[in-house]
């Protein structure tokens, strides 16, 4: 079975243009090595999904949270459409497993990436929105987003990774989470970056990311639930 058709009957969807579907899942990574077996890759549907994405979370948002105001809405939307959020929303649906990377990609752990998770994520919204519409993409997306979008979560936990580390390093010793490069390998147009975040010389998390701002993210993500457990405040 096609890899849209498996996807399609994971989610419940009455997919009508599986070669639409299937774009999504192609990463530049394999289009570079396979020329011959599809025609593009996802990028241009990624850019189409994230707005789509942000619509339709911004929209749920407003209406679960009517009290919120445009800060706490805004920090709420940030949480779920972040990197972060949305490589945790494709791995409720294993979107990993049927993604299409090139052999490079795919060994350097490309399916559980968390970067290209989420783009991915962003390119079958483009996808599922141009080949059911606005209504049912926003259903579907609303379902995978459900825990989230409900979610009363305190202002602090929707702090990015990196200021609530920061916060926490400073409370407690007064000094400052330092993140150092262990890594950057690739291209220029596809490096990956690792690196590690330390407090008082100790190496408590490490992140990798197309960027260093993403790596960077990744780290503090790992330190916070290295030391809280499950990355919350306590």
């Amino acid at each position: 079975m096609r890899p849209a058709a498996t996807l399609a009957a994971r989610l419940g969807l009455e997919v009508r243009d599986l070669d639409l579907v299937e774009q999504a899942l192609v990463h530049s990574s394999y289009l570079h090595e396979h020329p011959d077996r599809t025609v593009a890759h996802n990028e241009r549907l990624e850019f189409l999904g994230d707005a789509v994405i942000t619509l339709v979370i911004s929209e749920a948002l407003f209406t679960r949270h009517p009290t919120d105001d445009e800060g706490t809405l805004s920090a709420r939307r940030a949480a779920i459409v972040s990197t972060v959020g949305l490589a945790r929303l494709a791995g409720r649906i294993e979107l990993g497993d049927l993604l299409l990377l090139g052999e490079g990609e795919s060994q350097r752990g490309g399916r559980r990436r968390p970067t290209l998770l989420a783009s991915s994520l962003e390119a079958l919204a483009g996808a599922l929105y141009l080949d059911l519409g606005y209504a049912a993409t926003r259903d579907w997306l609303i379902g995978i987003a459900t825990p989230e979008i409900e979610a009363d979560l305190p202002m602090g936990t929707l702090k990015s990774a990196k200021s609530r580390l920061q916060e926490y390093t400073q409370q407690r010793s007064g000094k400052r989470p330092v993140y150092r490069i262990v890594a950057a390998s690739g291209p220029d147009h596809d490096k990956l970056f690792r690196i590690e975040v330390l407090v008082d010389d100790i190496v408590i998390g490490v992140g990798e990311g197309p960027s260093r701002r993403i790596a960077e993210t990744g780290a503090a993500a790992a330190g916070l639930e290295s030391i809280l457990g499950d990355g919350t405040e306590p």
